[in-house]
């Protein structure tokens, strides 16, 4: 009986300690599951070590490849015509295999790294519809588990010689090394519902003005957002990664910097996700 009792105590410990940790880091329902997913692939043994990537100096990253076939695929509006993109399958094998090949080095500026991250990752998306291609939606791609064997956790490319997936470059990369929220008005997943795939290549000499006209973009977009002065309905973006826009105070402090005269006291909606494919 004793024993049972220690035993309660130390879930009982254990619980309070895991929701304090929760609450004080203003983490939401999506920070659970990609701590679980992070707990998970450490588990099984199936996580990316880069940690060597960044530590020397290494000649920077031209990305005029990638701006030619996004030019020539992509829409203004994003509609990617990923049958044009198989036409070109050389061209975009020649652009990865210098991705993988020039990975970002300590003498890179911020800047130069984020374009890098920020256009493989897109660049091998566009590369992983393609190995499946025809498909309706990117969801159609991997199986088992949703936490271990979804498309973003499929390691099917390599960045430096080592075995990468879309995940460790959104969730492990960008999102925590950068602080930079409006990565996630970039970085496209080839679905209806993303931020468009913009039309060219994204520098370091341009990011910032990239960035945000990405931004207003994807905000003013009325298939992706709807914010009036009789309702607010956002992207489950804004819902999924609430805790990086902290960095602003919070995702309705963000927002207001964009829609300046709206009243955004109304009660926030979240639109349905359309993981349909973006073409």
């Amino acid at each position: 009986m004793k024993k049972y009792h220690i035993l309660l105590l130390v879930i009982g410990v254990s619980t309070i300690t895991t929701f304090g940790y929760i609450k004080y880091h203003q983490m939401n329902i999506n920070d659970i599951g990609l701590s679980a997913l992070g707990w998970l692939k450490k588990l099984k043994g199936n996580t990316v070590d880069f940690a060597s990537i960044g530590t020397k100096d290494t000649p920077t990253m031209n990305h005029d490849k990638w701006n030619v076939l996004t030019q020539k695929n992509v829409s203004k509006a994003g509609a990617v015509n990923y049958k044009g993109f198989q036409s070109d399958t050389a061209q975009l094998d020649v652009y990865l295999d210098e991705l993988s090949a020039h990975t970002p080095g300590s003498n890179w500026t911020e800047k130069e790294h984020l374009a890098y991250w920020i256009n493989a990752y897109n660049a091998f998306t566009v590369k992983l519809i393609l190995n499946h291609y025809p498909l309706k939606s990117i969801k159609d791609i991997g199986g088992g588990s949703a936490l271990s064997n979804s498309p973003w956790d499929l390691k099917f490319f390599k960045l430096g010689g080592i075995d990468f997936d879309l995940n460790t470059i959104e969730h492990e990369i960008l999102r925590v090394k950068y602080k930079e929220p409006r990565i996630h008005f970039a970085i496209n997943c080839a679905s209806f519902s993303c931020p468009i795939l913009r039309n060219e290549a994204y520098t370091a000499e341009q990011l910032e003005s990239q960035l945000e006209d990405q931004t207003r973009l994807f905000i003013y977009n009325p298939e992706k957002n709807n914010i009036t002065e009789k309702e607010t309905k956002l992207s489950s973006i804004f819902n999924w990664f609430a805790s990086d826009f902290k960095v602003h105070g919070d995702v309705m402090s963000f927002i207001k910097k964009y829609q300046p005269v709206l009243d955004l006291n109304n009660d926030v909606q979240y639109l349905e996700y359309k993981w349909n494919l973006n073409e």
